[in-house]
C-alpha cells in the first residue's frame, strides 16, 4: 500500500513552517521532504535541514534533468522537491509531507490525476492551506521575523493575495489564529486520513483475514 502525500501550503508569514514542525514532533510516522531552493540561507537556517541550498544554475540544471517531483518560482526564488525524497518513501507505504506553495500543489494534483503515470499509482494526497487570521496579522508576523528586507516583505504581502486566491483548490483550510487550535486541526486531518477505509484495510489486512476465518 502506498503512503499518503500530505501537502501543506500557505502565504509567507502564515505560520506554516512552525505548524509543520510541531505536527511532525507529534506524528512521527510522517517524513518531511526537505525542498531545494535557489535563494540564500536566512540567519539560523541550516543546509539539508531547512532547505537544500543550491545556486540558480544548479537548480535549473536539476529541473532540466527531471530531478524534481514539483518545482516553482516562489517570490522570485526557485523551490522544488526532489523525486528521490518522495517516491521511494511512498512506495514503502510511508507518509510524506511536502511544505510547498500553491503552484507545486497544483503540479502534484495534475500528476496524481494522470492515470498513465506508474509512479503515482495508489498514491493518495491530502492538501491543506494555512490562512492567517487577518492581513494586519500577516504583515506583523512577516516583520517580526526580521529576516527579510522591507522590499521583500512588501513583495510577499502583494504575492499573498494570489496565493490566498488558490485556497479553494485545497482539501482543507486551517486558520492559524491560535497556534494550539491550528495544530489540533492539522492533527485531526492526519488522523482522519489514517482512519479512512483504504488505509485501514491495508494496515489491518491480517486482522481482517483472521476475523473472517471459519471456526
Amino acid at each position: 500500500m502506498s503512503g499518503t502525500l500530505f501537502i501543506v501550503a500557505a502565504p509567507s508569514g502564515a505560520g506554516k513552517t512552525s505548524l509543520v514542525h510541531a505536527l511532525l514532533e507529534r506524528e512521527p510516522g510522517i517524513s518531511l521532504s526537505v525542498s531545494y531552493t535557489s535563494r540564500l540561507p536566512r540567519p539560523g537556517e541550516v543546509d539539508g535541514r531547512h532547505y537544500h541550498f543550491v545556486s540558480r544554475g544548479v537548480f535549473e540544471r536539476m529541473a532540466a534533468a527531471d530531478v524534481f517531483y514539483e518545482y516553482a518560482n516562489v517570490h522570485g526564488d526557485l523551490k522544488g522537491t526532489a523525486r528521490t525524497a518522495v517516491e521511494p518513501l511512498l512506495a514503502q507505504g510511508r507518509d510524506v509531507l511536502l511544505e510547498i506553495d500553491w503552484q507545486g500543489a497544483q503540479q502534484i494534483r495534475a500528476k496524481l490525476a494522470d492515470g498513465s503515470r506508474a509512479d503515482c499509482v495508489g498514491t493518495d494526497s491530502i492538501s491543506v492551506f494555512i490562512l492567517p487570521p487577518s492581513r494586519a496579522e500577516l504583515e506583523r508576523r512577516l516583520r517580526a521575523r526580521a529576516s527579510d528586507k522591507a522590499e521583500a516583505i512588501a513583495r510577499r504581502l502583494v504575492d499573498s493575495r494570489q496565493e490566498i486566491a488558490h485556497a479553494g483548490d485545497f482539501d482543507f483550510i486551517v486558520v492559524n489564529d491560535q497556534f494550539a487550535d491550528a495544530l489540533a486541526d492539522l492533527r485531526a486531518i492526519v488522523q482522519c486520513q489514517r482512519l479512512r477505509r483504504k488505509a485501514q484495510l491495508g494496515r489491518h489486512a491480517g486482522l481482517i483475514d483472521d476475523l473472517l476465518k471459519a471456526d
